[in-house]
C-alpha cells in the first residue's frame, strides 16, 4: 500500500515536467509475464517507464549497481527486488553476472511478473540506439519460459534532455541531474514546469525476437537495433527548464555532430 502511494506521488512529480504519449497501452495493461526491452536515451527514462509500468503490474528492473548505491533510489529498487549488475565501465564486471541476472529474471518471469532489461546496458551516446556486443537481453530472450511475452519499447523525445548525452556532449552525472530536477520542480512552483513530450511505444515482438535469439547474439542485437531505430536518428529537442525564462537557446554539442 505504501509503495503505491510513493509511486503515485512520484508519477505526479514526473508528470509536472513530462507529458506521456503511450502507444500500445493494451499491451502494457495486459496480464501475464512480460520481458520488456526498452531503448535507453537518457538517465531519466528508467524512472519514467518505472512509474508507468508500476501502475499496471508488478515488475522487476535490472539496474547498474552504481544506481543501486544512491540512497533514495536504492530504497525503491529494493522494494521492487531489482537485480543489480556490476558496472563494467568501472572495471568491476562480475564474471558470473550473466548467471546471476538470468536466475533472478527467470524466477520473476515464472511468478508472472514483468522484467525490464535495457539491451544496450547504458545510455546512448548518439541519436540512434546501439547495442554492440551486449549479451544480457539476448541470454534472457533465448531462454525465457514459454508463457512469457517479449515486449519491445521504443522511447523517444528525450534526446536533448539534461539527462542525456545530447545536453553537454558527454554522459551526464545522474546525481547532479537529480538535484537540478528537484530544484526546477520547486522553482516552477510545482505546476508550471515547461513540459517535454515523451513517447512510449509498446510492441509485442515475442515470435520474431525468439527467432532472432535462436540464431545468435549478433542477429538478435541487430534486430533490436533495427526495431529501436525504425524512424531514423532521433531529433534533438531542447526545452527550457523555467517557465519564466525566455526560450532556451542551446547549441548541439560539436563532438556529437559527426555521429
Amino acid at each position: 500500500m505504501l509503495m503505491r502511494i510513493y509511486i503515485r506521488l512520484y508519477y505526479f512529480i514526473l508528470t509536472r515536467r513530462y507529458r506521456f504519449n503511450i502507444k500500445g497501452r493494451e499491451i502494457l495493461e495486459s496480464t501475464g509475464a512480460k520481458l520488456m526491452l526498452p531503448n535507453h536515451q537518457s538517465h531519466i527514462d528508467p524512472q519514467l517507464i518505472a512509474v508507468i509500468v508500476a501502475r499496471e503490474c508488478e515488475f522487476v528492473p535490472v539496474v547498474s549497481e552504481t544506481i543501486m548505491k544512491i540512497p533514495v533510489i536504492r530504497y525503491f529498487l529494493k522494494k521492487w527486488n531489482a537485480v543489480a549488475v556490476s558496472d563494467f565501465r568501472r572495471g568491476k564486471r562480475d564474471p558470473n553476472v550473466m548467471k546471476s541476472i538470468f536466475a533472478h529474471v527467470l524466477n520473476a518471469l515464472k511468478d508472472g511478473k514483468t522484467v525490464i532489461i535495457y539491451p544496450s546496458g547504458q545510455i546512448t551516446h548518439r541519436p540512434v540506439e546501439k547495442i554492440f556486443n551486449k549479451q544480457s537481453a539476448f541470454i534472457v530472450a533465448s531462454s525465457i519460459p514459454d508463457n512469457t511475452r517479449i515486449i519491445g519499447v521504443r522511447i523517444s523525445g528525450l534526446w536533448g534532455s539534461m539527462w542525456s548525452v545530447a545536453w553537454i556532449g558527454d554522459r551526464p552525472s545522474f546525481e547532479w541531474a537529480f538535484v537540478k530536477g528537484i530544484f526546477y520542480f520547486f522553482a516552477n512552483f510545482i505546476f508550471f514546469s515547461p513540459k517535454r513530450t515523451v513517447t512510449f511505444e509498446f510492441v509485442d515482438i515475442t515470435e520474431e525476437a525468439k527467432l532472432k535469439a535462436s540464431i545468435d547474439r549478433s542477429t538478435f542485437n541487430k534486430y533490436m537495433e533495427d526495431f529501436y531505430n525504425i524512424n531514423g536518428p532521433e531529433k534533438v529537442t531542447y526545452i527550457k527548464h523555467l517557465f519564466y525564462f525566455p526560450k532556451l537557446r542551446r547549441e548541439y554539442p560539436k563532438n556529437l555532430m559527426k555521429e
